[in-house]
């Protein structure tokens, strides 16, 4: 399973009542049932976040069933396209989903925590929000974005005793790129990246977003949280990785 649903279960675990938003139906009550069937409270809304309108609706719902303490803005698409190929359309959708669906939800559900003049936001960015990496031009530029709706909301909504952060996690291994990355490929990139020699695990990554949204972290807000087993502390052999992505070049 995905960060997402990781990041849910251990929300559960820990006693929370969790509230689900998917545009995947399916996925959503094999979620919902699997996550029942463990005694976990469950409450699911089949909704896409870059449908404003619906994202409001679903907000208002949700807070009708209880009050949204805690927000976790995961929704995100990674195609992978080099920059001179992406379309008008891709470009929008990736921007839609990652970034404007972002604020949407965030917007939404601020609202509500205003009133009650409480509540932690914990956007999820990427690694690739502060590193640039080829075939991501729209994907890193909606992470980066993210990172910068951080800081802002966390500027805005600090009076509102609400605090934002963001996660950046580095590779991970999860559903999308199981189905492209093979064995080799990741075992190669782990040595030639990421100094702990491995890539993440979605149990990499969950421990951080419970942390945050704990009172003792009450006092941490707009910070931007790499979880990456150092990739972005290490060089990258760039002249390698552009010789395998773009053949011919030098």
């Amino acid at each position: 399973m995905g960060i997402g649903h990781e990041i849910a279960r251990r929300f559960g675990e820990a006693g929370a009542m969790i509230t689900i938003f998917d545009c995947n139906r399916e996925a959503l009550e094999k979620t919902r049932t699997a996550f029942l069937a463990a005694g976990l409270k469950t409450n699911v809304f089949c909704v896409d976040v870059s449908d404003q309108e619906a994202v409001i609706a679903s907000v208002r719902q949700a807070e009708a069933i209880g009050p949204i303490d805690v927000l976790v803005n995961n929704a995100g698409i990674c195609p992978v396209t080099p920059f001179l190929k992406i379309e008008r359309t891709e470009w929008q959708k990736v921007l839609e989903v990652n970034l404007s669906g972002a604020f949407y939800v965030a917007q939404a559900v601020c609202i509500y925590m205003a009133g009650r003049k409480r509540g932690s936001v914990l956007n999820m960015a990427s690694k690739n929000g502060l590193d640039g990496e080829l075939g991501h031009a729209h994907y890193n530029s909606s992470k980066a974005g993210v990172i910068l709706l951080t800081k802002t909301m966390a500027i805005e909504l600090a009076h509102l005793n609400i605090n934002v952060n963001a996660i950046c996690p580095g590779y991970v291994r999860g559903p999308i790129n199981i189905q492209v990355d093979n064995d080799q490929f990741v075992e190669r990139f782990a040595e030639s990246y990421i100094p702990f020699d491995r890539v993440g695990k979605v149990e990499d990554v969950a421990p951080i977003f419970l942390f945050l949204a704990h009172e003792v972290s009450r006092y941490t807000t707009g910070q931007t949280f790499v979880v990456d087993g150092g990739q972005l502390a290490g060089q990258k052999p760039w002249k390698e990785l552009l010789r395998n992505a773009v053949p011919g070049s030098s």
